[in-house]
């Protein structure tokens, strides 16, 4: 899956994936958003079975550019040496995750219930198969309706709980042009003062969530004014947000804005706009640990741990530092996990031309998969 570029089109990486489910005797459909969907039910004595409908996701598609394939059998990963590991684009962000995603589906014991692989082709985009799949789009239905959801991602073997959602946003401020020389028009630049210690000061009351701690708000550009001896009407303040929950995009815009219009002086106009995408923001989504579903997959993880592995690996739950498409499926409990590490000792990893995944992890996460589903949709349940 490695060798096959995907950084403009998945095409034949989907193609890869639907014959590999094929030649293990599972059908795999293709919608019209492009995911690619397989489902397996309990089949004998426990067909029927009342159970959970568990999903599993991630994605096909990696960012630009594409980094060439290259399996090193005696690499050295962080001063460990004899470590045979998989470099090239995707390998750990997520064609490690979907390689163990898929070895846990077609091996998991589905004893009741029903399993499902969802496989997205533009996560590192808009997301809009995974908006389609879960009805988040204009003329789309929910067609998953899962109860448990894990989603594929770099997180070194760690069950990741909750994540920060990110928004964008423009505050607009509004005023009156004059000669620069004149005591006169209503000056949008100056504005941005009051407008930049409202942005500062929009979370000193905010409660921290006890697994992502507290929100964030940052300024990030600034842009106003033309002819240098004219008083500015207009200035433009982007700002990116990182929210936890219960906090949506709509929400958090009608606050900034209030708090803006409270700190510019009235004779400013104040509006503020969230970035038009084809998609909806990924939100922040959070899952009690002790849920039975991140619970469950940590006991796997444990118990299918290989020998000599470091400790610190895949050791706990704790949230996970980017945006996923895990948002789209909460409130439903949701994990993220997977073999690979988003960045490690040496610097980032994912979406770097250094990118690689140790193969003994995708094989660790192949058998933790299969064990934590097979508990999951067991007669007896978790």
């Amino acid at each position: 899956m490695v060798q096959l570029p995907c950084h403009e089109d998945v095409t034949d990486a989907r193609d890869l994936l639907v014959a590999t489910l094929a030649e293990h005797g599972v059908d795999a459909a293709v919608d019209d958003a492009g995911n690619v969907l397989a489902t397996r039910t309990a089949s004998g004595e426990s067909a029927g079975a009342a159970g959970p409908h568990v999903v599993l996701n991630t994605h096909l598609d990696t960012v630009s550019p594409d980094v060439p394939f290259e399996r090193d059998r005696d690499a050295t990963v962080e001063g460990e040496t004899g470590v045979d590991v998989i470099h090239g684009r995707g390998a750990c962000d997520a064609k490690g995750p979907l390689a163990a995603l898929v070895g846990g589906f077609l091996s998991a014991d589905v004893g009741r219930g029903r399993l499902t692989l969802a496989i997205t082709p533009d996560e590192e985009v808009l997301s809009l198969g995974a908006a389609a799949l879960t009805g988040r789009l204009p003329g789309t239905e929910d067609a998953l309706e899962g109860d448990l959801f894990l989603v594929g991602e770099p997180t070194g073997l760690d069950v990741c709980t909750a994540a920060k959602g990110r928004f964008e946003g423009t505050v607009e401020l509004a005023g009156e042009n004059a000669h620069a020389a004149e005591f006169a028009g209503v000056n949008a630049v100056a504005a941005a003062e009051d407008a930049l210690a409202a942005i500062r000061t929009f979370d000193a009351e905010a409660d921290e969530h006890p697994q992502l701690g507290p929100p964030k708000l940052t300024p990030t550009v600034v842009e106003g004014g033309g002819a240098t001896n004219q008083v500015p009407d207009r200035c433009a303040i982007t700002v990116d947000r990182r929210s936890v929950p219960p906090e949506s995009a709509g929400g958090f815009r009608d606050a900034l804005e209030a708090d803006v219009r409270a700190a510019v002086d009235d004779a400013v106009g104040v509006a503020v706009s969230l970035t038009e995408r084809d998609s909806p923001f990924l939100e922040a989504f959070a899952t009690d640990p002790d849920h039975r579903l991140p619970r469950t997959l940590r006991e796997a993880i444990a118990g299918t741990r290989p020998e000599a592995t470091d400790a610190e690996r895949g050791a706990g739950a704790r949230p996970f530092s980017a945006a996923t498409e895990a948002s789209y499926f909460a409130p439903a409990p949701t994990v993220v996990f997977g073999p690979g590490d988003l960045a490690d000792g040496d610097g980032a990893v994912a979406h770097a031309d250094r990118e690689y995944v140790r193969v003994r992890e995708v094989e660790w996460a192949t058998a933790a998969v299969e064990r934590a589903l097979s508990r999951l949709l067991s007669p007896e349940g978790a």
